[in-house]
């Protein structure tokens, strides 16, 4: 993890690289439900554990897929990533997303992010692709990877204001 954040500069000359590897968090039935209550998505797999025990093959409650994926916003602040002087940023969209491994109730995933790509799409304006990796503790094969677009906005410096003798 960095200790200062990378400027717009620094992260043209990063492409190709892993830019960190976030903390272990961990997914509990607290935040499954919490999911599935505010997307309306209460598929037994992910809210019943006693149906999940009894007739799922993995016998527990599963994360759902777009919950790991919504996962990536926030771990991706722990890496140290943002360039430093962001005035905003916005998911731009995705290109590639594989859902390679279930996330079982209890786990800890992280995640591991590389920068793809910047293109500067205008003065102060950088669409920057990533590949993210969300593994699992103690599993080989990682939950998902996915391809981000983020577009960040550059904070503009103002110009000095003049003071004006009199």
């Amino acid at each position: 993890m960095r200790k200062t954040p990378p400027t717009f500069d620094e992260l043209k000359t990063m492409i190709g690289q892993e830019l960190g590897v976030s903390d272990w968090t961990l997914v509990d039935q607290s935040r499954i439900d919490q999911f599935a209550e505010c997307t309306g998505d209460r598929q037994w797999l992910h809210t019943d554990p006693e149906r999940a025990k009894r007739e799922s093959p993995l016998r527990v409650t599963i994360a759902h897929g777009y919950l790991t994926l919504a996962i990536i916003g926030a771990l991706c602040h722990e890496l140290g990533a943002i360039p430093e002087n962001t005035q905003a940023a916005f998911n731009y969209g995705l290109d590639k997303v594989r859902f390679l491994s279930p996330v079982r109730v209890g786990s800890r995933v992280r995640l591991r992010a590389t920068l793809l790509a910047i293109d500067e799409k205008g003065p102060g304006q950088y669409l920057m692709k990533f590949l993210n990796t969300v593994d699992i503790k103690g599993e080989e094969q990682p939950a998902l990877t996915a391809e981000t677009l983020v577009m960040f906005y550059e904070r503009r410096r103002r110009a000095a204001r003049r003071t004006m003798a009199r």
